[in-house]
């Protein structure tokens, strides 16, 4: 049986700041636009909203371009593989679609780099964006001890959301040195929105030159061993969340064949990918922020709609924003302390428990695949690959149909498509 098919102008992939701001800038002057999402409500993980944290009023405002008559928003809904030129196979908990556009808009955002080392592993462990996901959809922390630990701006985010939910923050542990600090701090001048920012998340629990050693616990988290400057000590602790910073999430624009460069799409100055009709904002393009997020969506909207008058002044507030991203790559670089935690018998791979020292000496992903399963398990990769990739400085390679775990009813719409050629 053949899934049903939409057709629409503009698709746009991603409904944080990036794909809001495209959506909002193209129903100026577009018929249809199709809004897709994996998560059930819009946001993105920026704006990720739940029962008990509802939207600000800025988000709320940016929440409705949603609204618009010329936009159709599907939440809850994956991106299977592409059908061919300009067709998308979706799926969400009902049915299958098979979608057909004219321009694409690519608004992916980024993935949580999680590096492993001892006991990460362990339940009560998570990552510095996974316990804010985790506490807007309804995790009970009041009363918790929590350590949060990693590198860049987000762990000040994640602190302050546990504190707002009633746990003790008792270390956030940012692995970049204290002059590494101290250069970023003296540029924040520049934006005074991120200076202010910064203030008022600063916290007395906040260390320079610091990092997780290792988790402890039998069953559960019971305390982490961490390094501060030389000196190494232990704290007891109920959560540990810890995230490396954030990498682009590229694996529909290589699926589809965009070009990517230093891990990320690669675009010019309106926005547009490798392939004309496929254009690229926000975090998949490099994280920068949610600043710079929305005007590349605007200029990607506005491009992929025809109005080009517009892109001129957003070009030079989005010059000013990667000025910004590029203080953040330049302070916020990995150590190589932190990519040396894992020990031999540390899982690289949770899902099909393959330990570090199972692929180390492969010369490249696919052969550490067909060595140890690594990447094949229920995530696909999405942890371990992007693990890899920092560990060991290897290249990623094309995801192959499907992105994404999908029943065999929808799986059975690309085996029709090739089989008939259309």
């Amino acid at each position: 049986m053949t899934a049903p098919r939409l057709q629409c102008q503009v698709l746009i992939v991603g409904s944080g700041p990036a794909g809001l701001a495209a959506a909002r800038a193209a129903s100026r002057n577009a018929r249809s636009i199709l809004v897709v999402d994996d998560n059930p409500r819009p946001g993105g993980q920026i704006w990720r909203n739940g029962p008990d944290h509802p939207p600000s009023a800025a988000q709320a405002e940016r929440l409705e371009a949603l609204q618009h008559p010329t936009v159709r928003y599907l939440g809850a809904t994956r991106i299977v593989c592409a059908l061919g030129p300009r067709r998308l196979l979706l799926e969400d908990a009902r049915q299958a679609w098979q979608v057909e556009y004219e321009q694409l808009i690519l608004c992916c955002g980024a993935q949580e780099l999680l590096l492993p080392f001892p006991g990460w592993t362990l339940p009560g462990v998570t990552g510095a964006g996974g316990l804010q996901a985790l506490l807007k959809n309804g995790l009970q922390l009041a009363g918790r001890s929590v350590a949060i630990a990693g590198s860049g701006p987000l762990l000040l985010a994640s602190a302050a959301t546990a504190r707002q939910a009633g746990a003790r923050v008792t270390r956030v542990l940012e692995q970049a040195s204290t002059g590494a600090l101290l250069g970023f701090s003296s540029q924040l001048w520049r934006w005074p929105n991120k200076l202010a920012q910064a203030l008022r998340l600063a916290t007395p629990a906040y260390r320079g030159n610091a990092h997780v050693v290792e988790a402890l616990g039998d069953q559960h988290l019971e305390a982490v061993r961490i390094r501060v400057g030389r000196r190494v000590e232990e704290i007891a602790c109920d959560y540990l969340a810890c995230g490396f910073g954030l990498v682009p999430n590229t694996r529909l624009a290589s699926h589809l064949g965009c070009r990517l460069e230093q891990g990320a799409i690669a675009v010019d100055a309106e926005q547009r990918s490798s392939l004309p009709h496929v254009y690229a904002a926000g975090e998949c393009t490099g994280i920068g922020g949610s600043e710079l997020a929305l005007v590349e969506g605007e200029i990607a909207g506005c491009m992929a709609t025809g109005q080009t008058d517009r892109v001129a002044s957003l070009a030079r507030q989005r010059q000013r924003w990667q000025r910004f991203a590029g203080q953040l790559r330049k302070h916020f670089a990995l150590r190589p302390q932190v990519l040396e935690l894992a020990r031999p018998d540390t899982l690289l791979c949770r899902c099909e428990d393959v330990p570090y020292a199972a692929v180390a000496a492969a010369p490249d992903w696919t052969t550490a695949k067909l060595q140890s399963r690594c990447g094949m398990g229920a995530c696909q990769g999405r942890v371990c690959a992007n693990a890899a990739q920092q560990l060991f400085g290897w290249s990623a390679t094309p995801p192959r149909a499907p992105l994404v775990p999908a029943r065999i009813a929808t799986l059975m719409q690309d085996a029709e498509q090739q089989h008939s050629g259309t």
